[in-house]
């Protein structure tokens, strides 16, 4: 049986979708001002801080509990969806070559796409740290 911890986080993995695409839209409005690198940085820490911010008050209401290894589990298991949800979709989908899609990876152009992933992986086990 899979504990009720791995059903609400992918449920709570599949409502980042939305602040997501809502995050892709508002840099869009401000990339003519700031530039496409600096927008894309400003994205990607807004973001970073949604997942947590998501991620805590999640933990705080939901009921759920854990170890410290499923949560990190529960990270693990976002940043596998993540990955393969911007491969798949980004590719097949939107239909951007695999170049541009691994662009974001290179943190020596500027691209901290990364840190988002960093905090994808660590936000469970961290908020639960927090909370516990």
């Amino acid at each position: 049986m899979i504990p009720k911890l791995y059903l609400y986080s992918f449920g709570v993995w599949v409502l980042f979708i939305i602040p997501a695409i809502l995050n892709g839209i508002s840099r869009g409005l401000y990339a003519p001002y700031t530039g496409e690198l600096l927008a894309h940085q400003i994205s990607s820490v807004i973001f970073s801080t949604i997942i947590f911010a998501v991620t805590y008050v999640f933990l705080k209401y939901s009921g759920v509990s854990g170890t410290s290894v499923q949560f990190i589990y529960v990270g693990l298991m976002w940043l596998f969806l993540t990955v393969s949800f911007e491969f798949l979709f980004g590719h097949f989908v939107i239909g951007h070559s695999w170049d541009r899609l691994l662009y974001d990876y290179n943190i020596f152009e500027g691209r901290i796409w990364l840190l988002v992933l960093i905090v994808i992986a660590t936000s469970p086990w961290l908020a639960n740290r927090i909370l516990s």
